[in-house]
């Protein structure tokens, strides 16, 4: 089939997917189950160049939107049939507001529809919607725990997946169910207790055991996760996390020696945000010059401000004149003698072929890897810079 020109829909925010990405997200992760977007060219390019993963679009034109897309929604559903357990419909802002009547097609159980346009607000807004649209089902019986908080928009979800599981086999935890980047089938047998990667995405499946993200919450985690199943033993991440927590310092004070704090910007998810504020500032002593935070961080949280206006964006790093920023490559743009790192999509410009982590230890230790050697870099630069 011949595709039509990439382009991006309107309600996107490049900073920010909307509710139709965020949902495109969660159920692309269940490698069994087809994504159809329902809408333009536009509304499936820009999830499909986000998440990476295999998904399906009808590429509506004007006549069907004038006579109507169930017909070439059918067409579509009927050519990825015999391929899946599952197919998921996403339904987009022309669909939802022409008001077309499909629910016939959500009849038939391997049908999923879930209205979904982005107008309803950013990505964790269609997330959430898609994951109760797919109502996983929690057995009292199950095993171990879920991990929760995994999206294919995030440039860390596989390398979080894969320290998740291996501080919980530390511990001597199996792993139930992942949301999502699983099969369909795990949410059918989900497991009653959850440890979250990221909060922002938190689905609320089962009973929280606490987060991974940051070295103080791992260790919280894992000690509740001592108290509630059986045979877990925490010390062995207990250790991991004292490993690292001393190998961050040494690695800190080391840098201390020979330079200021820096000054900081950053720029992201409000958890990923938040947890990096607080990593900087207590190893390094970082001065964080601002948080601006994608999404809603929610209530009771100071100090983040919610923005996904570039112009706003970069008033705030021109005012704060960053040693450091931590981002996408947006903020990179608009202050190219900066350190930089990445927290967040997009991030143009370089191969990612490994899976790195933000969460757990091996997150924390990465992270400040890279801030270290940004930083340095940075001086070694500006250093050799011709003086006036």
């Amino acid at each position: 089939m011949m595709m039509p020109e990439e382009q991006h829909t309107p309600c996107e925010n490049p900073l920010w997917p909307c509710a139709m990405t965020g949902a495109v997200a969660c159920l692309a992760g269940f490698e069994d189950v087809a994504v159809v977007v329902h809408g333009s060219s536009g509304c499936y390019f820009y999830p499909a160049s986000l998440t990476g993963a295999p998904i399906y679009g009808t590429f509506l034109l004007e006549n069907e939107v004038i006579f109507g897309t169930e017909s070439r929604l059918r067409e579509v559903i009927a050519g990825v049939d015999d391929r899946y357990t599952r197919i998921a419909v996403v339904n987009t802002c022309v669909p939802a507001v022409i008001g077309e009547d499909l629910s016939d097609l959500g009849r038939d159980d391997r049908v999923l529809f879930i209205d979904s346009p982005g107008f309803l607000g950013d990505l964790e807004v269609g997330y959430r919607r898609a994951l109760e649209r797919i109502s996983p089902e929690v057995d009292p019986a199950a095993p171990g725990v879920n991990i929760d908080g995994i999206s294919l928009t995030d440039p860390f979800c596989r390398g979080n997946t894969i320290e998740a599981r291996r501080l919980l086999s530390l511990a001597g935890v199996s792993v139930q169910t992942t949301f999502c980047l699983d099969r369909y089938a795990a949410t059918r047998r989900a497991a009653p207790l959850t440890v979250e990667t990221n909060p922002d995405l938190s689905g609320g499946i089962g009973r929280t055991c606490g987060s991974l993200l940051g070295l103080d919450a791992v260790s919280e985690t894992f000690e509740r996760l001592a108290t509630v199943i059986e045979g877990v033993d925490a010390r062995p991440v207990a250790k991991e996390v004292a490993w690292a927590d001393a190998r961050i310092r040494k690695g800190c004070d080391r840098y201390l020696r020979r330079f200021d704090p820096p000054v900081v910007a950053i720029a992201g998810g409000a958890a990923y945000a938040g947890y990096a504020a607080n990593l900087l500032e207590r190893y390094l002593g970082a001065d964080i010059a601002f948080i601006a935070a994608r999404n809603d961080p929610g209530p009771g949280k100071t100090g983040i401000t919610h923005t996904t206006d570039l112009a706003v964006i970069r008033e705030m790093i021109l005012d704060a004149e960053p040693d450091l920023i931590l981002g996408s490559s947006y903020e990179q743009a608009l202050a190219p003698d900066a350190a930089f790192v990445g927290l967040t999509f997009p991030l143009r410009n370089r191969v990612k072929l490994s899976s790195p982590a933000v969460i757990g230890v091996e997150g924390a230790l990465r992270l400040m890897e890279e801030v270290l050697n940004a930083c340095i870099d940075r001086h070694r630069r500006r250093s050799s810079w011709p003086r006036d």
